[in-house]
């Protein structure tokens, strides 16, 4: 079986298994997704979205962020991890794309990485989920998954995002890399992955058709 046969099967399978492809985490505007997308680094979504509510509730638009005191921010996100790197990213993040871009979070991976604190993984979120445009988010789900189940054999995110666009349909990208998420926390675990059960199970790898 080719990758890009496999990639394909397993987008199927992952829309029976994952008929809603929703984002783990909740905001309400482009700019508070790019927020709590910072927070997540190192730290679950869960925990996010446990901090957002007080910090979305005091900072309603880009100047309230963009003029925030740091050590605010750095209080309401404490519990988040690396808090302080994240306070001082988020406050960056509003001056520039208020002074660099009016005021609109950008479209493009291109800029979106010139903020403060946002790689291409954060960008491709962005990208798809906000603007609806190709994208590959490589976190640690797709690292582990991608390799796992045959759809690549390279572990560095940038060559794998490379190696998937490649494979996977422009407009199924980001529903793709939220199904895998879901998938990673519920079957294909780093530790214990149960493949008896698992949906992918003839179309891994490990387990199925070479």
């Amino acid at each position: 079986m080719t990758k890009k046969e496999r990639t394909l099967n397993a987008i199927e399978i992952l829309k029976q298994e994952y008929p809603e492809a929703i984002c783990s985490l909740t905001a309400s505007n482009p700019f508070e997704l790019l927020v709590a997308t910072r927070l997540s680094a190192q730290c679950t979504d869960a925990r996010v979205n446990m901090v957002t509510p007080a910090l979305f509730e005091k900072y309603k638009t880009l100047d309230d962020y963009a003029n925030a005191a740091l050590s605010d921010v750095e209080e309401i996100i404490k519990s988040c991890g690396f808090y302080r790197d994240k306070a001082k990213s988020i406050i960056g993040m509003a001056q520039k794309i208020r002074d660099d871009f009016g005021g609109i979070v950008p479209d493009n991976i291109e800029d979106l990485i010139t903020l403060p604190g946002v790689g291409r993984k954060t960008a491709n979120l962005i990208v798809g989920d906000v603007y609806g445009k190709e994208s590959i988010v490589v976190d640690t789900h797709m690292i582990r998954i991608s390799n796992r189940i045959g759809l690549v054999n390279v572990k560095e995110p940038v060559k794998i995002e490379m190696e998937l666009k490649k494979v996977v349909p422009a407009d199924e990208g980001a529903d793709f890399c939220h199904r895998i998420v879901l998938f990673g926390r519920d079957t294909c675990t780093a530790r214990k992955p149960k493949c008896d059960s698992c949906p992918m199970y003839d179309n891994c790898k490990r387990t199925g058709v070479k």
